[in-house]
């Protein structure tokens, strides 16, 4: 029970702080609105390393299941720099697009049991049960609409099969 209540108090602390930093009316593509939120210094580092931002900053729309810095450092050690290096870029390229859903996916549209197909090609399970969960990475943070599209944040980075 205090696990839970937990959770839930430091999600919405997140929600908090995230509204607050993406409280601009949306006008910023997705790409810049994780730039201006602060916590995905290492996801907007992979996604320029994997030569991502211009389809981030295109027309959409996209769906992005967002990793903070917190979910990249739970990676075992060396894994980050091991994956930026320029020899692993398609290694780095599929992890990333596995992260995206072509088209504007909010929150409203989930059910539980859902498959959402990425831009990597691979499947996303999604659940609704007990809060919303993606691969069993917990969202921590719905719906922050981007120009083009929408971020979900994520508390882990979830590796396609």
């Amino acid at each position: 029970m205090f696990r839970r209540t937990f959770l839930a108090a430091s999600t919405a602390v997140g929600m908090l702080a995230a509204t607050s930093a993406f409280a601009d009316g949306h006008s910023k593509d997705i790409v810049d609105t994780a730039v201006g939120a602060g916590s995905f210094g290492t996801l907007v580092a992979a996604v320029q390393a994997a030569g991502l931002v211009d389809t981030l900053k295109g027309d959409g729309p996209f769906t992005v299941f967002a990793p903070t810095d917190d979910a990249f450092a739970a990676l075992p050690a060396g894994t980050v720099e091991e994956l930026l290096k320029p020899e692993n870029k398609d290694q780095l390229t599929a992890i990333l697009t596995y992260h995206v859903v072509p088209g504007k996916v909010m929150s409203g549209d989930l059910s539980n049991n859902m498959m959402a197909t990425t831009a990597q090609g691979g499947d996303l399970m999604i659940m609704t049960e007990g809060g919303v969960t993606v691969n069993g990475a917990n969202v921590v943070t719905a719906d922050v609409e981007a120009s083009n599209g929408v971020i979900h944040v994520i508390d882990a980075v979830i590796l396609p099969k």
